[in-house]
């Protein structure tokens, strides 16, 4: 054992000797090969980034490369394939919404996850309503920086962690580039992409505009997309600089509605609703201050303010119902107008300062928040007969609500370096919210007037041990929450109840793996994990005092996720001739997560139904994802092979609704390939089939917007783009 033991310490000695040879060969290489240059980039978020600080988290680096996913179609499983774990719900195939989890947390529009932009939210409403209604066209994307549970201290609730999309920076050799590409394909699909960006003396500027329109793979599915964006970064001096930057993204979706199992087993390309449509319209000013004062000090202040709506008209009826006239009234029935107005203002400032503690390097951050959400909500209103995109009312909202919240936060973090190897990172947060609800609700007795102020401090601890050159332990015990959202306490009806001492979901995540390289051709990255979820909310049946039945809405009981995620890349020719043009990567993302209700019931036709022993709605056991990846110094092209086994869509873990809108998520395999090829040094033209084998499947059931029942998955499509970049 001990001549083992030798051996393994000199193998990987002579691993690390040899990556460090290699690294020093492409460094050689790199003035002729950007491509080396692209594909020695980390996996993972170095300790310190900016004002932030990653060491012994669980992150990703994500680089939006054409040839390794779909960015013309916003094709979010391909972006993200190199995460292990993440769970894509589709809600169509456009690309126009973000549905990521993991973990066990709530994909819907990304609700449990900390989503961000360039380092500011872009959620609707963070703390009261924080679905994602903005999203950007992923060719716009210079790198996604991913952390999970663990951020929750340095950037705030959530239990699914942190997704900053960092928008590309312009050359700054340059007084003037551009970029453009042009994209079309199958159900007439049209994306324009372009962009522009430089510098002029003290001033860089980048600015996009992005267009993207459709018929859809289902009838009744047509889209059109809009987003912009503009950067303009002033550099005062060679240590500040100020940066104003404004966002938009909108579109109008038709829905087509979603499907019951006996009509997803005729044909799931079919539709039963042709005047469902949707609009998001989603507008983010920005202003960033950043100053470092040495070295070793830097300060950011971010303010931003998010205003937008998001607007839907619909027939809302069980998917086994059809959407024809009525021959009582002559005509189509009225349609339901819900519509939302969000505005909010958050302001974030961070400093971080490193020092000698000892003869090591220490580095703290710090940082406060102020954000300021309120949402307009009116919901249930009367609209037209009609058949187009039509907001008007023929009948007030049953709904009118103004939902506000407030929310105070402070954390710190440090890293202590207790030797070269070994660090420590504890950090504290404490958050206060403030929440308060006025309006109507269906014509109560009463309006809807609910106040509510809470407070409660995070901690967790990281540590971080380089075991090689190449390779290092992590893990860390991080206390996460998400705060209960209105919908949670505003009653929908005269017979719903809210139960005043509602409490925030509360728990923890915790991880511990092993990442890093072993020689140049082994990269990989394995860790376990632990998630408690405490007072999960959701909705009992209760008597009152004479004997009627009510809904309550209320916490409704616990429940942990537990499993392995594990990424593990081979480069089977550059891993073994660093000097080589050309590389063929294997790379694998797998994840086992065994998610339980531990404790709680829910109602379920009027009965409390114990949740004990059920799994996590919308969570499967395995997720994986294989591909390979052929590079030259001009082609890349990625063969990408998912697989998802099966899910329940609710918590009840029901196996059969006929309206389709619960039930199991059947397992699915999907292949899918990108293609891209450079040529006259500044144009390219790239290539993407999604659903390679055509196969039919579905990522999710739903029972509300856009459903309800099975929302069926894109058969076999294609885009082909001709891009320029001067």
């Amino acid at each position: 054992m001990q001549h083992l033991y030798k051996t393994v310490l000199a193998a990987l000695a002579m691993g690390c000797a040899y990556q460090a040879n290699a690294q020093k060969a492409t460094i050689d290489t790199l003035k002729l090969d950007s491509v080396i240059i692209k594909e020695s980039r980390s996996k993972n978020l170095q300790d310190v980034s900016g004002t932030y600080i990653f060491s012994g988290k669980k992150t990703n680096i994500i680089y939006a490369d054409p040839g390794k996913a779909n960015l013309a179609g916003n094709n979010a499983r391909t972006l993200f394939s190199q995460v292990p774990g993440i769970n894509v719900w589709e809600m169509d195939g456009a690309g126009l919404q973000l549905n990521i989890g993991t973990r066990g947390t709530d994909m819907h529009r990304s609700i449990e996850t900390n989503i961000r932009q360039n380092g500011y939210n872009t959620n609707s409403d963070v703390v009261g309503y924080p679905e994602n209604h903005y999203n950007l066209p992923f060719q716009a994307i210079g790198e996604v920086q991913y952390v999970r549970g663990a951020s929750s201290l340095q950037f705030g609730s959530q239990f699914g962690g942190m997704v900053n999309f960092k928008i590309k920076q312009p050359d700054t050799t340059k007084t003037f580039g551009l970029e453009s590409e042009q994209t079309t394909g199958s159900n007439r699909f049209f994306n324009s992409y372009n962009a522009i960006g430089g510098k002029i003396g003290k001033i860089s500027y980048y600015a996009y505009f992005d267009a993207r329109s459709g018929d859809g793979w289902r009838p009744d599915a047509a889209f059109n997309y809009r987003a912009y964006y503009g950067n303009i970064k002033y550099q005062f001096n060679s240590k500040g600089s100020l940066s104003l930057q404004f966002s938009r993204s909108d579109y109008v979706q038709q829905i087509a509605g979603g499907l019951t199992d006996d009509q997803y087993a005729a044909t799931s390309r079919q539709s039963n609703r042709f005047r469902n449509f949707f609009k998001p319209a989603i507008n983010i000013p920005a202003l960033l201050f950043n100053y470092n004062f040495s070295d070793n000090t830097r300060l950011e202040i971010t303010s931003h303010v998010l205003f937008g709506e998001r607007s839907s008209v619909q027939f809302i009826a069980p998917s086994n119902t059809p959407d024809v006239v009525n021959p009582t009234l002559g005509t189509y029935n009225p349609r339901q107008v819900d519509r939302d107005h969000y505005k909010s203002f958050t302001t974030e400032a961070r400093l971080l300062h490193s020092y000698k503690l000892g003869n090591l390097l220490s580095t703290l951050t710090t940082g406060l928040r102020f954000a300021d959400g309120s949402t307009h909500r009116q919901q249930k209103g009367t609209g037209t007969t009609g058949s187009d995109f039509d907001l008007s009312l023929v009948k007030d909202y049953g709904i009118d609500l103004d939902l506000n919240a407030k929310n105070y936060a402070a954390f710190a973090e440090n890293i202590f370096r207790i030797t070269n190897k070994l660090s420590v990172t504890p950090g504290v947060r404490f958050e206060v919210i403030k929440t308060t609800i006025n309006g109507v609700v269906n014509n109560r007795s009463t309006d809807v007037n609910y106040k509510r102020d809470r407070n409660f401090p995070l901690f967790g601890t990281g540590l971080q041990y380089q075991l090689t050159g190449g390779t290092q332990l992590y893990g860390n015990f991080s206390q996460a929450y998400r705060p209960y959202i209105y919908a949670a306490v505003t009653p929908a009806d005269q017979l719903t109840l809210v139960d005043p001492n509602m409490k925030d979901s509360k728990g923890y995540n915790a991880d511990l793996g092993y990442r890093g390289k072993l020689g140049p051709a082994f990269t990989f990255d394995v860790n376990g994990f632990f998630v408690r979820f405490n007072n999960r909310a959701g909705t009992l049946t209760v008597q009152d005092a004479g004997g009627a039945n009510h809904l309550y809405l209320t916490t409704v009981g616990n429940a942990n996720a537990k499993g392995i995620e594990a990424y593990t890349e081979l480069s089977l020719i550059r891993g073994f001739n660093p000097q080589s043009g050309t590389d063929l990567r294997l790379f694998n993302t797998l994840a086992y997560t065994h998610a339980r209700y531990k404790s709680g019931s829910i109602n379920s036709a009027g009965t409390n139904v114990s949740l004990a022993g059920h799994k996590i709605e919308g969570t499967p056991d395995w997720t994986n994802r294989t591909g390979l990846t052929f590079l030259t110094g001009s082609i890349t092209s990625t063969v990408l092979f998912s697989y998802v086994s099966k899910q329940f869509s609710d918590a009840n873990n029901t196996l059969f609704n006929p309206t389709g809108a619960t039930g199991i998520v059947p397992a699915y395999k999907l292949v899918d390939l990108a293609f891209n090829y450079r040529f006259l040094k500044n144009y390219h033209v790239n290539f993407n089939i999604n659903n390679l084998t055509d196969q039919k499947y579905f990522t999710r059931r739903i029972n509300m917007y856009p459903g309800p029942g099975i929302l069926p998955g894109d058969g076999i499509t294609f885009n082909i783009g001709l891009g320029v970049k001067l």
